[in-house]
């Protein structure tokens, strides 16, 4: 008669009655490519301080990156396992026979941002402005946002208004000295503005809605080899449990941001309050069992608006974008 699995278990036992956390014997480590001031840290050092991949057995590798092209190249040269990225990057390479699969991270949306006494009160007054972009000119909310205008108002935007590019925080000096006329940001930076007196002139929501995209969806999300996933199948799915637990704890409890502020560099407390807004409006709790038709349709908005140079040779959603695995609960019908 084998005892060890009996011998195991009682010991598990004994262990957890002590407080100490039983890890599987099939224990596995998964390097994360992160950008190493961006707010994915935040949710990691959630996982990290509640030990929460270490019950699950898995070792946790961060792997700090400059950037999100530096992320992709990690990943692609198999420096790391795990980074974050889009669906559009995913589904551009499955579309080119490089098989990489996404898991919903966030829901995070970026906006357009004025100054309170701007006088703008909707994307028809942009015509002559200066828009400040941070992701160039095939970031995704800018193309969504000249979909919007030319649907809305038959208006074009690349033509309507001046484009300035600049990365985030270059951006946001600029939208606070005036020298754009409204800023179109990543979500975090945006909260900055926001806690500086700036307001939001539409958000992405209002612009999908205009594109008749009713429903939220995932902007954003945990990317990794399809390979890489399947023969890690068990560790992969117990990092995205321990992903998704994270989350709850930072949904539910304001201790945990007190904890987190010193690692988010809020300045003073209106932006650390903009900041945990943000991030908590951007959590993906559910599963809408419409979410990747949803974008599908937004793909397809981007493809005939970015054209190649956004989605390279897909014109459609490559199938096989999203993972199979890990499942939300499902989300509430209306």
């Amino acid at each position: 008669m084998n005892l060890r699995p009996l011998i195991r278990l009682l010991l598990c036992c004994w262990l957890a009655l002590a407080g100490l956390a039983c890890q599987a014997a099939d224990s596995a480590t998964i390097r994360i490519g992160v950008l190493q001031f961006g707010t994915v840290n935040w949710e990691l050092d959630v996982v990290q301080a509640h030990k929460l991949a270490q019950q699950r057995g898995l070792t946790l590798k961060i792997v700090p990156l400059a950037s999100g092209d530096a992320s992709t190249v990690a990943l692609q040269g198999g420096a790391v396992d795990v980074i974050v990225s889009d669906w559009i990057w995913v589904t551009r390479q499955r579309a080119e026979g490089m098989n990489y699969a996404f898991a919903p991270y966030s829901n995070a949306v970026g906006s357009v941002m004025v100054r309170a006494d701007s006088g703008m009160r909707s994307v028809a007054d942009l015509k002559g402005r200066a828009i400040g972009i941070s992701g160039g000119p095939s970031d995704k909310t800018w193309l969504l946002l000249r979909a919007y205008a030319s649907r809305k108002f038959g208006m074009d935007l690349n033509s309507a208004a001046r484009a300035v590019y600049a990365a985030p925080p270059l951006l946001n000096e600029l939208a606070l000295a005036s020298q754009v006329d409204a800023a179109l940001n990543v979500w975090h930076y945006d909260a900055r503005l926001e806690a500086k007196g700036l307001r939001p002139l539409i958000k992405l929501p209002e612009i999908l809605a205009g594109l008749g995209v009713e429903r939220p969806m995932p902007l954003i999300g945990w990317v990794f080899r399809e390979d890489w996933a399947q023969q890690n199948r068990e560790a992969l799915e117990r990092f995205l449990a321990a992903s998704q637990e994270a989350k709850s704890l930072m949904a539910k409890s304001d201790a945990e941001w007190e904890r987190l502020r010193p690692l988010m560099r809020a300045e003073d407390n209106a932006t650390f309050v903009a900041l945990k807004t943000g991030y908590r409006n951007g959590i993906v709790s559910c599963d809408n069992a419409d979410s990747q038709a949803t974008v599908a349709t937004v793909f397809k908005v981007l493809a005939e608006t970015g054209g190649e140079k956004l989605v390279g040779r897909s014109k459609t959603l490559s199938e096989g974008t999203f993972w199979n695995g890990f499942k939300l609960p499902p989300c509430p019908k209306n």
